[in-house]
């Protein structure tokens, strides 16, 4: 059973919600909430898998819910999106919500929760500005501090985050990423050739961007 989290100003859109997932019978909506507050109040108390998020709420918008909700898997609820005023990231749901657009947000969410099946990691929301990126963890490179900001390397883009690079490192799955220097963390998948520079140092290549990490061979062999 799918627990599900109801996160919307509008009454009328909560009761609009629970009419379309009133034909899921493995979906129970557990609670409601009206701001950003009122939905960490409630996922705290629940613990629902799933809390439906209107974008803009009274306290702020829905991807800061995301970034103010805990990063313990066994925690933190899955989010999915909807909006009435244009499209969003991908799973967000455009306003009057589709039937089957609905139904495909739930099934993706069962694969995510591992109902039937493996459970995958919880993904990153990463703004830069006015745009976003939904991303899974695996596909970041490398992370580099600029100031009190982080630049997040994916396939195709290069977003500059307004978190400082210590809060990204806490949301990272330490299996998957390594603090290379004071500036630098990097995946592990992707560094591709690792050499030594005349004082010891290291130097990674991760996914052709050259990295000097500050150790030498013997402390990391340590």
């Amino acid at each position: 059973m799918m627990r599900v989290l109801l996160v919307d100003d509008e009454r009328l859109a909560r009761q609009e919600l629970r009419r379309l997932l009133a034909v899921h019978p493995d979906v129970e909506i557990v609670g409601e909430a009206d701001s950003i507050a009122g939905a960490l109040s409630q996922a705290a108390l629940l613990t629902p898998d799933l809390a439906l998020v209107n974008v803009q709420l009274p306290d702020g918008s829905g991807y800061d819910l995301h970034e103010a909700l805990p990063d313990a898997t066994e925690d933190a609820p899955e989010l999915v999106f909807t909006t009435g005023h244009g499209p969003g990231l991908p799973d967000t749901l455009l306003k009057p919500i589709d039937t089957e657009r609905l139904a495909a947000a739930l099934q993706r969410v069962a694969v995510r929760r591992g109902m039937g099946g493996g459970r995958q990691q919880r993904k990153l929301l990463l703004r830069d500005g006015e745009r976003c990126w939904l991303v899974r963890q695996d596909d970041v490179r490398l992370f580099e501090a600029e100031g009190r900001h982080t630049r997040a390397y994916l396939p195709g883009a290069a977003p500059l985050i307004q978190r400082p690079l210590r809060e990204i490192e806490a949301r990272l799955d330490p299996l998957r990423f390594m603090r290379a220097s004071p500036r630098h963390i990097v995946n592990l998948a992707d560094v591709r050739r690792i050499s030594q520079s005349g004082d010891g140092a290291l130097q990674l290549d991760v996914a052709g961007i050259p990295v000097r990490m500050y150790a030498h061979i013997d402390q990391i062999i340590r």
